[in-house]
């Protein structure tokens, strides 16, 4: 993958006094009880799921929590230098348990303190889908017909859903998170914990993609890896959406 520089309100730095964690981690939540139930009704073509809880308060499944443990044992298996002692974590709660169960099996491991606090961030929450939350690709064309025609000819990233968030309102969180986190973790590897959307506009944001490049990258897995290092004040790409680990181990 290519060097990175870091972008931060629309401005790129590479400066060597850049302030930059270490490494930066970024990862989707496990997989959710939502997940589930969305492939098996986009699977049978339904027009709705059995899900009447908030967004925010899904958990995860009982294989989104064996692939939380997983994490944790691909971080207690980083080298020593490597192994965020930072986590930061949409408050969701989804986000939350895989965190939870990620540092408890790290710290079992003997890999970071089991007083490793996390740090939650609404700005790393998921995307906010308005009226279109909960809905089905189905239900979607069948009840916003006029929605789903103005999705696709706006496209991802600047479509906004009545009352929900494009991609690119998702960017502007995302990216005042990171200048926040930049200049607070300098020097220390970190742990993001979010979402789909949000670790896709980290990387957006500090890769600086263009639109196409952004809707060529593959969907993030549940408990994928992303790492960025820090050399020479710019941000350097090793792995972008890994998940050996999953098989490995979860």
């Amino acid at each position: 993958m290519a060097e990175l520089g870091t972008t931060l309100n629309g401005q790129h730095r590479s400066t060597p006094d850049q302030r930059l964690p270490s490494v930066l981690i970024a990862t989707r939540h496990g997989e959710s009880t939502a997940n589930v139930e969305f492939q098996l009704a986009e699977a049978a073509g339904a027009l709705s799921v059995p899900i009447n809880c908030r967004d925010a308060d899904i958990t995860l499944s009982m294989h989104g929590q064996q692939q939380a443990h997983a994490l944790g044992r691909w971080w207690a298996a980083l080298p020593a230098a490597d192994r965020p002692r930072s986590v930061w974590c949409s408050p969701y709660v989804r986000t939350a348990e895989t965190a939870r169960i990620a540092l408890a099996q790290a710290a079992g491991l003997g890999a970071v303190p089991i007083s490793l606090a996390v740090r939650f961030d609404e700005r790393l929450r998921d995307r906010e889908l308005g009226i279109l939350e909960m809905l089905t690709a189905a239900a979607i064309e069948a009840k916003h017909p006029e929605e789903a025609a103005r999705r696709r000819k706006m496209g991802e990233l600047y479509y906004r859903p009545p009352g929900g968030e494009s991609w690119a309102d998702v960017a502007l969180r995302v990216r005042s998170c990171l200048r926040d986190l930049c200049e607070q973790e300098d020097g220390n590897p970190v742990l993001v914990v979010a979402h789909d959307c949000t670790v896709l506009m980290l990387r957006y944001a500090v890769e600086r993609l263009t639109e196409q490049q952004l809707l060529e990258l593959e969907q993030v897995r549940n408990c994928s890896t992303s790492v960025w290092r820090a050399r020479a004040g710019r941000l350097r790409a090793e792995q972008w959406n890994g998940t050996g680990h999953l098989a490995a181990g979860g």
